[in-house]
């Protein structure tokens, strides 16, 4: 056994706890007409503003965008690098006025990530990301303060993590040392950075990176667990495989230790574009989380809200910030 260190924002006192029973969730699938076979939601803020992409790549390209509630046709806005041949749109925060990230694909085929702010955008590259094939760096996440997580591939073909500060434009490591690869998915107000890794026998573990002591995390119900977004309330999203080689999504609550998996009530175990079943992409404060899943023919994003809805829920905020160690909780 391994433990993980809590500190809360308040200090010493938990506020709450949550509820022992899992949470029950209301579905709905947002799709943009641009390509009704395939889409993909993948971050959410506080404001219930999701960013996402259509098109798979192939049969159309990937064209980024953003959504507001009620999430109709015309609640879609355009978001595509300048000048890029593909954009996804990975990472949205809860600033006053929200910072998005992802990446971009130019026409000979290199990935490089990107930030949006009001519409300004900035081409970012890791310098050790390897060049002279077809480049891979990518954002995935972006907190309040303007650190984005994100990864390249190296001269090995190996995932190397990274946080990247959008002020001063400056990279740090993010690698677990029990990895070849290691992806950083995302990074909360508090610092707390989620990801995975990949062992040398080619299996991923989900990891928390808390002050740089990496922790590991595998989902019971299955393997390859991914953790693919967090918020600051202590809950972890991503997916793992099941018995069956299905995706499941799946919600991992820091305070309760406790798994819950998340399959869309419309998934399939039937693979369309490669996708099977249901993946947990992102997370906001409220509980609100958003990913994709198969229908069996098509690719489809979707949005679920916990029931009772989360206002009367109460949920702790976790963070660094503090002396003193408040909780702390036991995993395998």
């Amino acid at each position: 056994m391994t433990k993980i260190h809590i500190v809360t924002m308040m200090g010493a006192a938990l506020l709450s706890v949550l509820p022992a029973s899992a949470q029950t969730y209301t579905y709905q699938t947002i799709n943009n007409s641009g390509d009704p076979a395939f889409n993909q939601l993948l971050g959410i803020n506080n404001s219930q503003t999701i960013v996402g992409y259509f098109g798979d790549g192939t049969v159309l390209p990937n064209k980024g965008y953003s959504v507001v509630p009620p999430y109709g046709q015309s609640s879609f806005t355009n978001e595509n690098f300048p000048g890029s041949a593909q954009t996804q749109v990975v990472g949205i925060n809860s600033a006053a006025s929200p910072t998005t990230v992802g990446f971009y694909v130019d026409g000979n085929g290199n990935n490089f990530g990107f930030v949006n702010q009001g519409g300004t955008y900035v081409s970012v590259q890791n310098p050790n990301t390897a060049l002279g094939g077809t480049a891979v760096n990518q954002l995935l996440g972006v907190n309040n303060s303007g650190i984005a997580a994100g990864f390249y591939v190296d001269g090995n073909g190996n995932s190397q993590g990274y946080l990247y500060n959008i002020a001063n434009m400056s990279f740090s490591a993010v690698s677990d040392p029990n990895g070849v690869s290691t992806v950083a998915t995302g990074i909360n107000n508090s610092s707390i950075v989620s990801g995975f890794f990949t062992d040398a026998a080619g299996n991923d573990h989900g990891f928390l990176d808390v002050g740089g002591v990496f922790d590991t995390f595998n989902d019971p119900s299955g393997t390859n667990t991914m953790f693919l977004g967090l918020n600051n309330e202590g809950q972890v999203v991503g997916s793992y495989v099941d018995a069956n080689g299905v995706t499941q999504g799946l919600i991992f609550n820091l305070l309760s230790d406790s798994w819950e998996t998340i399959s869309d009530p419309n998934a399939s175990a039937n693979a369309a574009f490669g996708v099977t079943g249901t993946t947990v992409n992102g997370i906001n404060d409220l509980g609100q989380i958003v990913g994709f899943y198969s229908d069996g023919a098509n690719v489809d994003g979707f949005e679920a809200t916990p029931t009772p809805e989360p206002a009367s829920i109460a949920l702790i905020s976790l963070g660094l910030i503090g002396a003193g160690l408040a909780r702390k909780l036991k995993r395998s």
